[in-house]
């Protein structure tokens, strides 16, 4: 059986933003890329076996105007939707009850390393404490309000960075792995 992770793959403001007070993300073209550098998301992506998103995101990714961007099989935790569209049928699924019940349903199928994806998604995750590694990507942009990355956690989540990398000379992207082992010092 292969490992059990779960991965955040995402880009905050300077301030740590995912999103401004709108909920528009547009702002994370603010630094041009004409050669349309992805920033290792292939890579990362290579590695991923489904993602699990919240609603918002979800419905955000919904109203891109393109197709549906994932490959992978795609999970969705919602409490308020009921079905899918029916091209997204046999691609997504709604997921609804305690995450670790979620992870219990995803592992069952053989599906072990998750994209975790969604702002309020991550912080639940973070609040049980299952997330295991996370790349973030600061774009170089104050936006003074929004929809935060992190919020209030019970305890403590001690991470150790293992990467660190400038993309286009302004936007910078580190990976941070959960220090589970913390004795006083990360």
């Amino acid at each position: 059986m292969k490992e059990k992770k779960n991965s955040v793959f995402i880009a905050t403001s300077l301030d740590g933003y995912i999103a401004d007070k709108d909920g528009g993300i547009d702002w994370l073209h603010a630094i041009p890329n004409p050669e349309n550098n992805d920033m290792g998301y292939r890579r990362f992506m290579s590695g991923i076996d489904a993602i699990v998103m919240g609603r918002r995101t979800y419905e955000t990714v919904l109203g891109f105007d393109m197709d549906w961007p994932y490959s992978k099989p795609v999970f969705v935790l919602t409490k308020t939707l009921k079905e899918v569209p029916v091209h997204l049928s046999g691609q997504v699924e709604l997921m609804n009850g305690p995450i670790k019940s979620v992870l219990d349903d995803i592992h069952e199928r053989k599906l072990y390393q998750l994209y975790i994806d969604g702002g309020a998604t991550i912080r639940s995750f973070l609040d049980k404490d299952l997330i295991d590694d996370m790349i973030i990507t600061i774009i170089p942009l104050l936006l003074g309000d929004g929809i935060p990355l992190f919020s209030s956690l019970a305890m403590p989540l001690p991470f150790r960075c293992v990467a660190s990398e400038l993309y286009l000379n302004a936007i910078v992207q580190n990976q941070f792995v959960r220090s589970r082992d913390f004795k006083g010092r990360p």
